[in-house]
């Protein structure tokens, strides 16, 4: 940046705000926050205000959204197909084309969703496809939570990321966050939006702040494999099926604190240390890393943020864009979760493939003194096919501490191809496979052995 650039944003920084500016970038962001950020009570749970938008609408059509599912499965398949043969001139550029001219494994992974969509819908076709506990629960389970949570978090997140809040937070924890994870200080949005509603948000948020220029390729991998943690609401869950509701304060300290030592330790580890510092788009980073030391951080923070409020995007364009997300996460992103979801819930219940790939878990465990390893270890890789499974194989076991233990685990990985993993490979941050398979194996060789010290040392 130019001396000449530098002074002018210097002045600019101390001069008084317009109030329509202020405006601009409070109202929107303050809707954003409470919508996203903002948790709350309702009944036996917390959950946020999207949350309760997305729970509204599951409960308004009910039984309705597995056949949405099924209609939007095969829909993709239809104008995919369609526009890879007419080749029609409104999806030869933009978003469109994106959308619909994908390769051939894309194009195949939407025709395998929607035939085990059809197959579990119409319960034809072989048992290990359509049964409750694999495409069942790809359709009855996860894609009606996915259909109306994606809904309202493609509608609704330009309020939090369009109108100068990321600024204005980036700005204001920017030197812990590289100090300690080495990643712009906006990234703090993005922990706290999968924190305080789902995964799958923070993931969304990470993408489109990559796509934006925000986040260069190694930063947007290390958020989106890092801090993309399962909600509050969702860790209920998990205490209450596996009958550890009276631990909840313990096990989320748990959990918070693996998970933070493995934020720092992953990203400085192959394949992620080795993500170049490049940019998605050319135009670099957009949010300034240096501010000047005559204002005070917080003034610089404001200014900051009512600068990208002033460059908004408009109502129309909002629509438009918000339209396109809705379009791209049903039409793209919903068969790709429910085809590889179906495919590892298949290996998970039918094969003993898990079961082969735990058995070196079996002396780790019995080293960590963790009961009933033999039983416990499938649990501890079981999770990248989905984030429930660990759980679920966890009921079984009859030690209170080898399953707080597994709940913890499962809520550490991150890594669950049935949602995030599904996502992750769908989005243009650059991650590969194997490189999933990788960080999920890091997280789980990190987390274990916090988790197992601290159950024995301080709970159990």
């Amino acid at each position: 940046m130019s001396s000449t650039d530098t002074t002018h944003r210097d002045v600019a920084a101390q001069a008084p705000f317009e109030r329509g500016s202020l405006l601009k970038f409070l109202l929107p962001s303050a809707l954003g926050v409470g919508l996203f950020l903002i948790p709350f009570q309702v009944g036996d749970t917390i959950n946020i205000g999207m949350g309760v938008m997305a729970d509204g609408l599951k409960a308004l059509l009910d039984g309705a959204l597995p056949a949405i599912a099924v209609v939007v499965l095969v829909l993709s398949v239809l104008a995919t197909s369609w526009v890879k043969l007419a080749r029609p001139g409104w999806a030869e550029r933009g978003v469109l084309h994106d959308m619909f001219h994908v390769g051939p494994m894309w194009f195949g992974m939407r025709i395998l969703g929607a035939a085990f969509a059809l197959m579990t819908f119409f319960q034809f076709g072989p048992e290990f496809v359509t049964a409750s506990f694999t495409g069942g629960v790809m359709l009855n389970d996860l894609a009606p939570v996915l259909l109306t949570f994606f809904f309202f978090a493609a509608l609704l997140l330009p309020f939090l990321i369009e109108f100068g809040f990321m600024e204005f937070i980036g700005s204001l924890v920017r030197k812990p966050f590289r100090a300690i994870f080495n990643l712009p200080g906006r990234s703090a949005i993005d922990a706290t939006a999968s924190w305080m509603g789902s995964g799958t948000v923070g993931v969304l948020i990470t993408t489109q702040q990559y796509e934006k220029g925000y986040y260069n390729r190694r930063e947007a991998a290390v958020i989106a494999t890092n801090f993309s943690i399962v909600s509050i609401a969702f860790s209920l869950l998990i205490t209450s099926f596996v009958d550890l509701n009276h631990m909840f304060v313990p096990f989320y300290f748990t959990v918070v604190v693996a998970g933070l030592i493995a934020a720092v330790i992953v990203p400085r580890l192959p394949p992620l240390s080795r993500k170049p510092n490049t940019y998605y788009e050319p135009v670099g980073c957009q949010l300034a890393e240096k501010r000047t030391e005559e204002i005070g951080l917080l003034r610089y923070s404001l200014t900051q943020a009512v600068r990208r409020a002033e460059h908004a995007p408009g109502p129309r364009e909002l629509a438009r864009n918000a339209l396109f997300n809705v379009a791209d996460i049903f039409l793209a992103l919903l068969p790709l979760v429910f085809a590889i979801g179906t495919v590892a819930l298949i290996l998970a219940e039918f094969t003993p493939l898990f079961t082969w790939l735990s058995y070196p878990m079996v002396p780790v465990l019995e080293l960590l003194r963790i009961p009933e390893a033999e039983a416990a270890a499938p649990a501890t890789l079981v999770g990248f096919a989905d984030m429930f499974l660990p759980a679920v194989l966890a009921t079984n076991i009859e030690s209170e501490l080898t399953r707080f233990v597994i709940a913890c685990l499962s809520l550490t990985q991150l890594i669950y191809m049935s949602e995030i993993g599904a996502l992750l490979l769908k989005s243009k941050i650059p991650l590969k496979l194997w490189e999933l398979v990788a960080i999920f194996l890091l997280r789980t060789a990190i987390t274990l052995p916090i988790i197992a010290f601290l159950a024995h040392t301080l709970f159990f």
